[in-house]
């Protein structure tokens, strides 16, 4: 069966026309809307197109696949404004961008420049911690990388179709074309279903956009076979235009794609390509062929690749939560200039460049990579070395560094040492059981069990359960189980609070997995029957105990299982090291208001035997204020996650209501 007919390839301006419009639409959307387009699934589709034709060309007229030649020419094509583009952010980042963000940079940026972004971006999607982490200047990377990983995948898909059409005895386009229509099939309905119980993951797993790559390389195949009346295409295609400018206006795409969501833009794009350029002279194509536009999207690669870390940088130079429209067409402006500066002075002359050796063409390409791993290896040296300095200052018994001891005292402190941890150290500042692989991820239904302070022979043993926020005492709770021949049984996991019902969990997985993980940790807690666990009392997202809260100590409570619950630390709306770093220690932009409600008589009301109440908050906050350095040393390490070393600060404090709760509950063994 002929799926096709040989059509002579030609260059079709309206296809650089679509480029432009989707590059321009990213630009706008990112800028004023603070959304996402559909403009990259263009990109996408456009791709699958082009490169599927283009591979079967190359097999057609030569009879193989070089794959190593191929990948080559893409890198003449694509890595010189790329690579650019990073130094320029490496560059920047170093003077503009808060300390704080340096280490997530590094590791993006070394990221990008081997096309890994994308599944960078999708680990973090899953790790509570890297979810606070602030937009990069490389963030958008990830279509980049997605892309390319779609180039090295599409030889093999080429490859494989070309073996099964020998082996079946069949034309290679026809076999071609099934293995897509395969691919679509499954890459769609992985789509979907991923995009329905993990989004953030789904929006950035190749695999989970691999169909909107399909769906052009099908379409490249059967273009010539369509054939619909000037009235048709001029109905489609301005079909595919419109649809393709409202996407976003209509959709909230950033949070319901790719999944079915996605078919909205990739068949406004499959509407445009199919009109082509028979709509009539009022047809589409007019506007798309127009030259400014066709003269952009010979630029749009370099325009997409700029214009994200002008606007991440416009937000930190400038201050502003939005962009003015003048200060955004300047952003625009100033992301065409460097777009056509790049494109002309490094991209053309090696793309030009006839280099008939592959080994000399690839010793190019590394030599473009080598200034970007220079940079960012020595930024990444620079910010280890300073971590280290301010990891090795001795904060234990120094006067200098009382940290919530202060909030006990009446006398007034001050040092002249720098306060620590530093904001570059502040990440770091993880509680120990992340280090020694004690801590559960998100989206992780396996209970782990760690022991901390007297394993062998202890006088008590305490359980620490629940999420990050109970995480995060371990610290103190282990300096205080050390002193007093106690056990800990750590069990936490991110995100994933110790309650019957799931709270401000954005996927179905990672609900699903934290009520199982949450139905294996009672199971535990019944069977070691802890002399405490210690959780926190409440979620201050919310007003009062939570009831999810109160199911969990009740049925410990029907097992003779007492819990010592503490109020959860206080929160800010911002990252605390950030902010230092823009406007100074204990700045007044840094401070949040203590507006705490005080739990005691809903515990009361409670009326639950089992159940120690604990309060801590006057460790964190004054009357009226909540300061981020206390006693010369950094409270968060984000805007809710306590750094270790604060943490130990607070342990006698932690160790006095534990006396108190296993005196109350036990009267002292």
């Amino acid at each position: 069966m002929n799926l096709y007919k040989e059509k002579k390839r030609k260059f079709r301006p309206e296809i650089e026309g679509l480029r432009a419009i989707a590059a321009i639409l990213v630009a706008v959307y990112h800028i004023w809307l603070g959304n996402v387009s559909g403009g990259v699934d263009v990109f996408f589709v456009v791709s699958g197109f082009l490169i599927t034709i283009s591979l079967l060309n190359m097999f057609e007229k030569t009879g193989k696949i070089d794959i190593f030649g191929f990948l080559l020419k893409l890198g003449k094509r694509l890595f010189p404004i790329a690579f650019s583009v990073l130094i320029f952010v490496i560059i920047t980042s170093f003077y503009f961008l808060p300390q704080s963000q340096w280490s997530t940079i590094i590791k993006e940026v070394a990221a990008s420049l081997v096309y890994f972004e994308n599944w960078e971006l999708a680990s973090n999607s899953v790790d509570y911690l890297a979810q606070n982490n602030v937009a990069s200047p490389v963030q958008h990377f990830w279509a980049m990388s997605t892309q390319f990983q779609f180039y090295i995948i599409w030889t093999l898909v080429l490859i494989t179709s070309i073996a099964i059409a020998k082996k079946l005895n069949m034309k290679t386009r026809n076999s071609l074309f099934y293995t897509l229509i395969v691919i679509f099939v499954v890459s769609i309905s992985y789509s979907v279903y991923k995009t329905s119980v993990n989004q953030p993951w789904a929006y950035f797993d190749t695999f989970a956009r691999a169909w909107e790559f399909a769906i052009g390389g099908i379409l490249s195949l059967v273009i010539a076979n369509i054939s619909f009346n000037k009235s048709t295409n001029l109905i489609i295609g301005w079909l595919g235009l419109f649809g393709l400018v409202s996407c976003g206006l209509l959709l909230q795409v950033s949070t319901v794609f790719p999944g079915y969501a996605a078919l909205w833009p990739v068949l406004s794009a499959v509407l445009i390509l199919i009109a082509g350029n028979t709509g009539g002279k009022f047809g589409v194509h007019h506007l798309l062929s127009a030259k400014p536009l066709v003269r952009f999207g010979g630029i749009s690669y370099g325009f997409y690749l700029w214009h994200w870390p002008l606007l991440i940088l416009y937000f930190n130079i400038i201050g502003n939560d939005t962009v003015p429209i003048t200060h955004g067409l300047l952003i625009i402006g100033l992301a065409i200039v460097l777009s056509y500066v790049t494109t002309h002075l490094f991209e053309k002359p090696i793309r030009n460049k006839k280099i008939q050796s592959k080994p000399k063409l690839a010793f190019i390409l590394v030599a473009i990579a080598v200034p970007v791993v220079i940079l960012n290896g020595s930024w990444s040296w620079y910010v280890k070395d300073a971590q280290f300095a301010s990891a090795s200052v001795e904060i234990s018994n120094s006067n200098d560094y009382p940290g919530a001891l202060v909030m006990a005292s009446n006398d007034d402190f001050h040092s002249d040492e720098p306060f620590a941890p530093s904001v570059l150290q502040a990440k770091e500042e993880t509680p120990k059981s992340y280090d020694d692989g004690c801590h559960q991820g998100m989206e992780e239904s396996e209970v782990i069990l760690c022991e901390y302070g007297e394993v062998d022979n202890p006088d008590y043993t305490i359980a620490l359960v629940g999420g990050s926020h109970s995480a995060h005492w371990l610290a103190p709770l282990e300096a205080y189980a050390n002193e007093e021949n106690i056990k800990i049984l750590n069990y936490t996991r991110s995100a994933c609070r110790f309650s019957s019902e799931s709270y401000l969990l954005t996927t179905e997985l990672d609900q699903k997995t934290c009520a199982e993980w949450n139905e294996s940790v009672m199971d535990e807690l019944i069977e070691k029957k802890p002399d405490l666990v210690y959780t926190t009392a409440d979620a201050t997202e919310w007003e009062g105990i939570p009831e999810g809260y109160v199911d969990q100590w009740e049925k410990l409570g029907e097992h003779d299982i007492n819990v010592f619950a503490l109020k959860d630390n206080p929160r800010a709306e911002f990252d605390i090291p950030t902010c230092i770093d823009e406007h100074g220690a204990n700045a007044k932009e840094c401070t949040t208001e203590n507006d705490l409600e005080d739990l005691s008589d809903d515990i009361d009301k409670l009326d639950l035997d089992n159940v120690y109440y604990a309060d801590l908050t006057d460790k964190f906050c004054e009357e009226d204020v909540c300061k981020p350095i206390i006693g010369n040393v950094l409270v968060y390490q984000d805007g809710h996650h306590l750094t270790r070393t604060y943490a130990e600060t607070l342990t006698p404090f932690v160790g006095e209501k534990v006396s108190k709760a296993l005196d109350y509950f036990y009267d002292s063994k």
